[in-house]
Formats: structure tokens, sequence, C-alpha cells
């Protein structure tokens, strides 16, 4: 799909033939508030967004058969497994900016910068609103026998939990990771099935006692204008996984993150960095965050909406590269299991 956004731009255009420049975007975020980003950033600079959206592999594997003539820019996906095979497929050039350096923690940009952050959301564990066991703290808990026949989750092939299980890999090791899908697949409610939403929804249906999802589901459930929605969001809460103590911090939750990064042939590369750098800002940042129920990359940004409340957490810090890394050995371990 094609869309030029050029409202805005045209009208500076008309205003200074010198701004009349673009950028295009290639984009597997399909959220159309993401629009309001592009227009603020045509209106402030002149220059044009044309956005191409796609499925991530769909959008690369373009890129790729486009090769030296792709007109890519820019290309943004969701999950850093995603992000490292766009950078096994030779899809991005490094970038130097100090913005984005500065402003975009380490372990949420790739060592050599080649992608960076935009939004991240926590991938963590819910129970019905007042009823979590006061043993149930960390990801590890999930495999305990008192959990037998009352976990809802998504299918070992959905790539949040193949990154969940990559960060396990890197903190665990492969063999007690492999311990964990062994134990949380002996605690499945129901063969996985569905999106996050359905195992909220499943979960407050009283089909399972414990789900995992990731926290913007929540938010756009507690956020929609259905009543059913809303009244799944109420029965429901979560919790940040391996917090710890004040005493003794744990290792913190896992984060994924929306990522981006300048296309190695970019006809409009410093555009592109521009834009990068303005996405990482407190305005843009704060959009990314209501207007999807994201958390922001950049730390201290006041968000607002549901998942306002819940910005104050304790992340794992792994590199979001691990989880692209370690992807392939994740699968395998599900496999080994028989994780559905």
């Amino acid at each position: 799909m094609f869309r030029s956004l050029t409202a805005l731009g045209l009208i500076a255009a008309l205003a200074s033939p010198a701004l009349a420049q673009e950028i295009n975007l290639y984009s597997s975020r399909h959220y159309d508030t993401d629009l309001r980003l592009y227009e603020n950033f045509t209106a402030a600079t002149g220059i044009r967004i044309n956005l191409i959206e796609g499925e991530g592999e769909q959008l690369m594997e373009r890129i790729r058969t486009e090769g030296a003539n792709s007109p890519a820019d820019i290309f943004v996906t969701v999950d850093g497994g995603r992000l490292h095979r766009a950078v096994e497929a030779g899809i991005f050039q490094p970038i130097e900016s100090a913005v984005l350096e500065e402003r975009v923690p380490a372990n949420f940009q790739h060592p050599d910068n080649l992608w960076f952050g935009l939004s991240s959301r926590a991938r963590v564990i819910f129970t019905r609103t007042g009823e979590r066991p006061d043993w149930l703290d960390d990801y590890e808990d999930l495999a305990d026998p008192r959990l037998a026949g009352e976990i809802c989750i998504r299918s070992s092939s959905n790539v949040y939990n193949v990154s969940l299980m990559a960060e396990l890999i890197e903190v665990l090791g492969a063999e007690a990771a492999e311990e964990w899908a062994a134990g949380v697949n002996a605690n499945l409610a129901r063969a996985p099935q569905g999106g996050d939403r359905d195992q909220l929804r499943a979960l407050a249906a009283g089909e399972c006692s414990v789900a995992v999802s990731n926290t913007y589901y929540w938010g756009a459930l507690a956020a929609s204008e259905n009543p059913d929605d809303r009244a799944v969001a109420e029965a429901v809460e979560f919790f940040y996984p391996n917090q710890g103590t004040e005493a003794e911090p744990g290792r913190g939750a896992h984060v994924n993150i929306s990522g981006a990064g300048v296309v190695a042939g970019a006809p409009n590369r410093e555009n592109a960095i521009r834009f990068l750098e303005y996405l990482v800002s407190d305005e843009a940042q704060a959009i990314f965050a209501d207007s999807n129920n994201e958390f922001p990359i950049v730390p201290g940004v006041e968000i607002h909406g549901p998942v306002a409340p819940f910005t104050e957490f304790r992340n794992s810090g792994v590199n979001v590269s691990v989880y692209g890394l370690n992807a392939a050995l994740a699968t395998d371990i599900f496999d080994r299991v028989g994780f559905p």
C-alpha cells in the first residue's frame, strides 16, 4: 500500500520550492495514529513522507528485490527479532547521530548503530484482578507445577514469545531456558490460540488463571469504545516480572520495541536521519505512547492514557539485538519440548 502524506507538505512546498523534499518510508507498523507523526514532521520541515505499508518480511523482500535501485530511505518494523533479520539481509547502513545515541538507551539500539528503538512494550504476566498468588513474581514461576492447567499464552511460533525465549536463553542459559519452556508447556490451560487480546479475554472468562501478554494490548482494551473490551481490561491486572525488592533488585522485565534504520542505499539519507531524530523527540515519543498505548523509548517523557500509571519499572537491560541472535535456538527449544 502506498500513501503520500502531502496535505501539509504541499502547502509548505508551495510556500517555498526549496522545501519540496521527501522521504520514502517502508513501515510494517499498521497504526493510523502514526500518521500524526508524519504530518507533524512535514509541517515542521516541509519534507514529504511517502508511506509504503506492508508486513515486515514482505517489505524486506521488496527492498532486497529492488536492490540498488530501491527508493526506500527508512525501514520500520516491530520486534527486535525482525530488526535482526533486516540486519542479516544487509538492509541497513550505520547511522551517525548524536541525538539518537544520546536519547535512545543503549539496550534499545543496535551495537553498530544499524537501527534504533522508537517505542517499547513489556511482555508481562496477567491475573484476574485481586487474584495474583503471593508467590507468583517472575517469569520462571510460570513453570511452577502449581500453575498446571492455568496458563493462557500465544503459540511458540509467535515472534513475541520467540523473543522472550531468546532473552531467557541469554540470562538463564539454554539448558535452564529449555526446562522453563517444558514447564510452561505442561501448565497450559489450552492449546495456544489467537492473539494477546484473546489470552486476556480467556483469562477474564475464567478459562485460565494466568496469561502472558504485551502491555499495550491491555491498554487498547482499556481505551476501547466497546464496553465488552473495557470489561475485560477491568477484570484483569498485570505486574512486571523479575522486579525483586529494593534490597535485592531483580533483573527486570522483558521489553520489546518498534525500531527503524536507514536503508543501505537511501536516496534521501540526511532527511531520513533527520526524521528518525524527530521520532525520538519528546513530542513524537508522547504521540507514540498516547496513540497506541506503548511506552516511550526515551526516559522521562510524560504520557497519558491507560498505561501512563505503569511506566516505572525495571527492564532487563538485555540488548534487543539478542532476540534475533538467539531466535533460531529459541525455536529449536520450543520444538524439542513440544510447545504448540
